[in-house]
This record gives structure tokens, C-alpha cells and sequence, in this order.
């Protein structure tokens, strides 16, 4: 189950056998069904999260009951409200399953251990969590910019392997328009 996160691991540095066994040893395996929850706004974020296989949404759900989707994580992508995880204080976003999905996860003091032990992943998780930052500034950026359409087109490009496995409500919150107007969208492409 582990091989999917050490070959992550890996491609932005290479981890020896002993790095490897303490990934092995610190994250442990969690099986989420189809909408449950791995974390709700409120509680305390108390692990990071690896998407092995199936897929997670992280999103936040305003006062009058719309949803606003941050981003979808499916295989071999982070997860994590990093607000929360860091400070230890209750979560501003939820993160649900869309499907069954397996993961793999890490606490806060066992990722301490790792770079205590492991100094690499000093260096590794820095540019895991440098590409997660550069991919939210872009998304930012796409929201305040670009039109219904461009959104539709970036998110087809960003997540092309989601198309068929999530619902059209689900790309339309992340979009931030409404399913109909994403219908619109799509009879026209």
C-alpha cells in the first residue's frame, strides 16, 4: 500500500531504505467509503493525507448553503487543511470522499519524527507543499480572471482523469457557477 507514496517520495528525491521503512512505519492506512468524511469544519486537522486511490474533495460550504470546492485530490495527490494541521486549531474547510478512496496518513507529530529522522524530507515535503501553493495561486487566479468557460477549459486540462468519475454538480461548485450553466458550457464545446 505504501509503494504508491515512496515512489511519490521519490520523484522529487531519492529516499534510501531506511527513509523508506520510516514512511512505511509512520503512515498508516485509512479506507474512507463513498461521502464520508475525513475531516469537518471544526474539528482539529490532525493528519495529512496521501490519496493512494479513489478521490477527496476539500471544500468549504458558505451561509447560505453553497458549496465552494478548493480542489480535488485524487491518486497521488496531498491533502491536508494546512491552517489547521499546522496550528493545531478547528478546521475552516471539510474533506469528504467522492468515491471509496484509500489513503495513507501522517500526524503532526509523527511528520515532525520523520524530519527529525529523516532530514530529506525537509527538502521533500517543502516541494510537495511548494507545488500545492503554486497550484492554488494558479486556481486563484483562474477564479478572480478567467471566464465560465476558461475555468471548464483549465479544469479539463488540470484534471482530465476526473472528468468521467465525478459528478457535473461536483466540476460545477468547483467552477463556481451552477450545473446548468456548466451544461450550457459543455453543449457548446
Amino acid at each position: 500500500m505504501h509503494t504508491p507514496l515512496v515512489n511519490y517520495f521519490n520523484k522529487v528525491a531519492t529516499i534510501n531504505e531506511r527513509e523508506e521503512a520510516l514512511v512505511r512505519e509512520l503512515f498508516t492506512s485509512q479506507s474512507y467509503k463513498r461521502k464520508a468524511f475525513v475531516l469537518q469544519e471544526g474539528e482539529i486537522c490532525k493528519t495529512f493525507t496521501f490519496v493512494v486511490s479513489g478521490c477527496l474533495r476539500l471544500y468549504k460550504i458558505d451561509n447560505k448553503g453553497n458549496y465552494h470546492i478548493l480542489s480535488f485530490a485524487s491518486e497521488n495527490w496531498l491533502v491536508v487543511d494546512i491552517l489547521s494541521f499546522r496550528e493545531q486549531t478547528p478546521a475552516i474547510l471539510t474533506i469528504d470522499a467522492l468515491e471509496a478512496t484509500e489513503v495513507l496518513q501522517i500526524t503532526n507529530e509523527n511528520l515532525q519524527r520523520l524530519y527529525r529522522e529523516a532530514p530529506i524530507f525537509n527538502y521533500i515535503i517543502r516541494e510537495l507543499l511548494e507545488k500545492h501553493h503554486a497550484f492554488l495561486q494558479y486556481r486563484l487566479l483562474d477564479t478572480m480572471y478567467a471566464n465560465a468557460q476558461e475555468r471548464y477549459a483549465s479544469f479539463v486540462r488540470q484534471y482530465p482523469h476526473l472528468l468521467n468519475r465525478i459528478s457535473h454538480a461536483q466540476i460545477a461548485y468547483y467552477l463556481g457557477i451552477t450545473p446548468e450553466f456548466l451544461s450550457k458550457i459543455r453543449s457548446s464545446n
